[in-house]
């Protein structure tokens, strides 16, 4: 392959070669470029280089520089549909108001954008009626469905005024427990049609962790499978939909759809004593015309739920044309995405890479989805797929990347990947040997980007650029249109040394509000506190010589078992149920493995007269499986005296893990105990 002059410069200067550059004609064709040269045109200065390709730092600053300019453009090169949009030149006010605030003071007061367009996020999903395939479902038993264009607005149409028929009107909400299958698309797309809100959870959650989130949305219709498949095991969902639908009293309609019971129009088994069940093909029997709403800009599309680290889950509310607008930039200029894509991503309903994944479909792109396990019953499973359905984008996690080398999975000599174009991996920061392995045994000319954003932004901060090197560890290049910055404690900005990744500049996709925040107190307090201002996110990272970043994992305290991101306080909701159980702490304690795992480790303190023995560990771990995840379960149960508070009486999850590992800790001086931190030094529970 061809290098660059920026990469031969960097090679003649000693420094590691990257690995893997695009050929130039590649390069050339990137619709990235193509937006480059359009930008040129419209008088952005130096966004194009000599060789005709992206001067991608002077395209960056120029995005952050002319906002009123960039996302305008970037609405009419990815051609979203809507009413409204400024022309060329427009005043500054019809892109946004109050955008030089990050954090609005008072509800209502803040950044909005484009205050004169109306829109609806389904309306650009199903623009096309065509036979060409929308949807494709695999499971672990293969291929499930296919769902063309064509078929897709019209299944859509029919839930959509099935909704309408049982009173949902715009604003209301429409909750989802379900697996990653085509009705789930459908039923979001049917949502957003007639401008309600949407909200769905993965069918694994326990019935408190669905009812914490589900219940604050207060959804008029809650739409569930009968059951799941994972790992070759089927879960059958009927006696917990029911406690569901009863703690919920909103709920007044329940959609059940068969996914693991073959019954057509009826009712799945059991689901008969659920309140309003109704069966999806009963629901959506009659025929209907697609109407979709055209609402304001910031119109609610979804509400996504975080971790939840310190508390319930914040309930994050996104706005349709930010959503939207976000990812068609990512999608198009960053993935390269274009019709004749076909486009994977592992994940399921509850993360926001699912609705990512979706908004696909406003680029005309085949969007595979896969429900089950990523490595059983088959460990290959996912390659099989990409290799039947020829896939273009092959999206999933770094962990699911290490797991794969660890089983000696080496796609390139087993499957015939010659569609695969390019490789994307987030969830958690992905390890240098996992580019290694990448290239090495999945595929040599493929375009690897790390990507990283998260929830609270339905987005990415950081992520790839289609027409330059990719560099071992490293991700490529801060988004176009984000103002990423890291910075130290002082607020200082910082250049190859670690810190806080802030962005110092209003954005689109930034939530409108939270859920349960009338004020808006929860929404500041979460990302502004820290500096005023300016959105801290919560990684710690760093900038590379590049221009990319090296993210080294979440400056809080989210653990991350087996990849998998989960909060501590829902943990805690249900060890502290117990009555021998007084208060309690977990972390996530390094296995010290080349792939970077953790295991949640869980220390208890009793109530006096009580002890932790093996019959209380196992019906914790029981309770935890139950009412959160199997992923939440703690492999390691400790019990303590006492645990590290701080001194307005937060628990000090950092301090014990910093304690655990044998490092300093740094802010012993907040803790209201800090003598408690020695009851977890050197602990013999935690050496095997």
């Amino acid at each position: 392959m061809a290098h660059s002059s920026e990469v031969r410069e960097t090679m003649a200067a000693g420094a590691e070669p990257p690995l893997w550059v695009p050929a130039p004609g590649r390069a050339a064709q990137a619709r990235l470029t193509a937006f480059a040269r359009l930008a040129a045109e419209r008088g952005a200065p130096g966004v194009v280089r000599a060789d005709g390709l992206p001067d991608y730092a002077a395209l960056h600053r120029w995005s952050i520089a002319h906002r009123e300019q960039f996302w305008p453009l970037v609405a009419e090169f990815c051609d979203v549909l809507g009413d409204g949009w400024p022309e060329p030149g427009a005043p500054a006010e019809r892109v946004g108001v109050g955008l030089d605030r990050m954090a609005p003071p008072a509800p209502g007061v803040g950044p909005r954008w484009f205050p004169g367009v109306r829109l609806s996020y389904a309306a650009n999903a199903l623009r096309w009626r065509d036979v060409h395939p929308a949807l494709v479902g695999w499971s672990e038993r293969g291929r499930r469905d296919a769902v063309t264009y064509a078929e897709l607005a019209d299944r859509v149409a029919r839930v959509a005024a099935a909704l309408r028929a049982a009173g949902v009107t715009a604003g209301d909400r429409v909750a989802a427990v379900m697996p990653n299958i085509s009705e789930t698309v459908i039923a979001m797309l049917a949502t957003s049609a007639i401008g309600a809100v949407w909200s769905s959870c993965s069918p694994d959650f326990g019935v408190g962790a669905v009812v914490d989130r589900v219940a604050r949305v207060k959804p008029k219709v809650l739409v569930v499978a009968d059951g799941y498949r994972y790992a070759g095991k089927v879960h059958d969902r009927a006696d917990r939909v029911r406690e569901i639908v009863e703690r919920i009293p909103s709920i007044e309609r329940t959609v059940v759809v068969p996914y693991v019971a073959e019954c057509g129009a009826a009712l799945a088994p059991g689901f008969d004593r659920v309140r309003g069940a109704v069966s999806w093909d009963a629901f959506a029997a009659a025929p209907a015309a697609l109407e979709c709403a055209m609402l304001p800009f910031d119109h609610p599309l979804f509400v996504m739920f975080s971790s939840g680290t310190t508390g319930l889950p914040k309930g994050i509310v996104h706005g349709a044309g930010g959503t939207l607008l976000q990812h068609v930039k990512e999608l198009v200029l960053h993935t390269d995405l274009r019709r004749e894509d076909r486009i994977f991503y592992f994940t399921t309903c509850g993360w926001m890479m699912w609705n990512w994944l979706i908004s696909s479909l406003a680029v005309g792109a085949t969007v595979v989805l896969y429900d089950g396990a990523p490595l059983a019953p088959s460990a290959e499973i996912l390659w099989d797929m990409a290799a039947a359905e020829r896939v273009t984008v092959f999206g999933t996690s770094a962990k699911y990347l290490a797991l794969a080398e660890k089983a000696g999975l080496a796609p390139a000599r087993t499957h015939d990947l010659s569609a695969l174009r390019a490789i994307l991996s987030t969830g958690s920061p992905l390890a240098p040997h996992s580019f290694d392995y990448v290239y090495r045994d999945v595929k040599r000319d493929v375009h690897l980007a790390s990507i990283s954003g998260g929830t609270d932004i339905i987005s990415c901060f950081v992520l790839g650029n289609p027409t330059a090197p990719v560099w071992r560890g490293e991700i490529q290049v801060p988004g176009l249109g984000m103002a990423v910055e890291v910075w130290d404690e002082s607020g200082a900005r910082l250049r190859g040394e670690p810190g806080e990744l802030v962005c110092t500049r209003p954005f689109p996709s930034m939530p409108i509000a939270f859920a349960d925040d009338p004020e808006g107190a929860a929404y500041r307090g979460a990302y502004f506190e820290r500096f005023p201002g300016v959105w801290r996110h919560g990684d710690w990272c760093a900038e590379t010589a590049h221009g990319g970043y090296v993210i080294y994992g979440r400056s809080d305290a989210v653990l991350n078992p087996g990849g998998v991101r989960i909060g501590t306080a829902e943990i805690y909701r249900q060890v502290e149920s117990f009555d021998e159980v007084v208060e309690c702490v977990a972390v996530g304690q390094e296995t010290g493995d080349a792939y970077g795992d953790v295991r949640v480790v869980l220390f208890v303190r009793m109530r006096d007269g009580h002890v932790l023995d093996d019959a209380l560990r196992e019906r914790i771990r029981r309770t935890i499986r139950e009412n959160a995840s199997p992923h939440h379960v703690p492999r390691v149960i400790v019990q303590v005296r006492d645990i590290p508070r701080t001194i307005n009486g937060k628990t000090s999850e950092i301090a014990v893990r910093e304690v655990i590992h044998g490092r300093p800790v740094k802010n012993a001086d907040a803790l209201a105990n800090p003598e408690s931190l020695e009851l977890y030094r050197n602990l013999p529970e935690l050496a095997s």
